[in-house]
């Protein structure tokens, strides 16, 4: 059963069920493929030693979302205003902020505002007739100008709500103040700063005990985000069966709802890229084994 939250008016309940039930594919998890690093990473993620000569070309990210399973393609608006009319059949989420890696932690403590209000992203929404079934941001905790992000991350979901969009909190603990960013502690307060923001699904970080990553610290993160569910990054590129095995053990381990990976997709050709996405789906949307979901990538 899908829990409505109360800031959906009554006339947009169906829209956000519906959508809901999109993004999920009726499993309640969430398989995102994430293609906003192009503003994140710069060039470095796409282009360079054992990435695909493919992965340089926007058109890429398109062109696995459309072949592959998925249950939501995450990029900026300008991406999708851009490629969307060859792919309309994609589902789309936007992402509302993004920032670039140059200006470093250590230098000033992250920002990262809004590129677009809703009401622009519902305009948008209508008049391309794309599926556009939620929106994105980025918060990063711990920065001197946290408050200013908490406060556009509000509004931003309270906004999507208004209109029957779900909404996704890319939350990380980031700053001069943070001394270990993936701190079982600090992930999990990230996780229950989103469901006090009123998030549907957060996206952070899998913690590390003693530097390794442990699906058992998740535990704690799903726990303080109660009712808004908690999907973990996919980090950079890492060996297939590794990867599979990692998030069968976030899920069923940690209890999260699923993941939001960008890099161990794109960075692979086409024809790889996308059975490597079908077997992450198949983990978290069919709900099948590492051994299944290894036969449908390498098969």
């Amino acid at each position: 059963m899908i829990s409505v939250p109360l800031d959906v008016p009554a006339v947009m309940k169906n829209e956000y069920i519906n959508n809901y039930q999109q993004i999920t594919k009726d499993s309640g998890r969430l398989m995102l493929f994430a293609g906003d690093q192009k503003v994140e990473h710069l060039n470095a993620d796409f282009y360079g030693k054992d990435i695909s000569e493919q992965d340089n070309d926007p058109v890429h990210l398109f062109n696995i979302a459309y072949r592959a399973n998925i249950g939501v393609f995450a990029a900026q608006l300008g991406l999708i205003a851009r490629y969307g009319g060859d792919f309309a059949h994609i589902p789309y989420l936007v992402k509302l902020n993004s920032k670039t890696n140059l200006v470093k932690a250590s230098q000033k403590d992250p920002i990262s505002g809004h590129w677009y209000p809703i009401s622009k992203i519902v305009e948008f929404k209508k008049n391309s007739g794309l599926n556009i079934l939620g929106v994105g941001y980025t918060v990063y905790l711990g920065s001197e100008s946290e408050s200013e992000m908490l406060m556009e991350a509000a509004a931003m979901i309270y906004e999507a709500h208004l209109y029957g969009l779900l909404s996704v909190i890319w939350c990380y603990p980031r700053g001069k103040a943070v001394t270990d960013e993936k701190d079982p502690d600090l992930i999990a307060g990230a996780a229950g700063v989103a469901a006090c923001l009123n998030a549907d699904f957060v996206k952070v970080n899998a913690p590390k005990v003693n530097g390794a990553s442990d699906p058992q610290a998740l535990k704690q993160a799903v726990m303080a985000a109660g009712r808004t569910k908690v999907v973990c990054a996919g980090g950079s590129s890492s060996d297939p069966e590794k990867f599979l095995k990692t998030l069968h053990d976030q899920i069923h381990v940690g209890g999260t709802a699923g993941n939001a990976t960008g890099r161990n997709i794109h960075q692979k050709p086409q024809h790889e890229a996308v059975k490597f996405c079908n077997a992450i789906y198949a983990i978290t949307v069919e709900n099948k084994s590492v051994k299944e979901a290894l036969k449908i990538y390498q098969g």
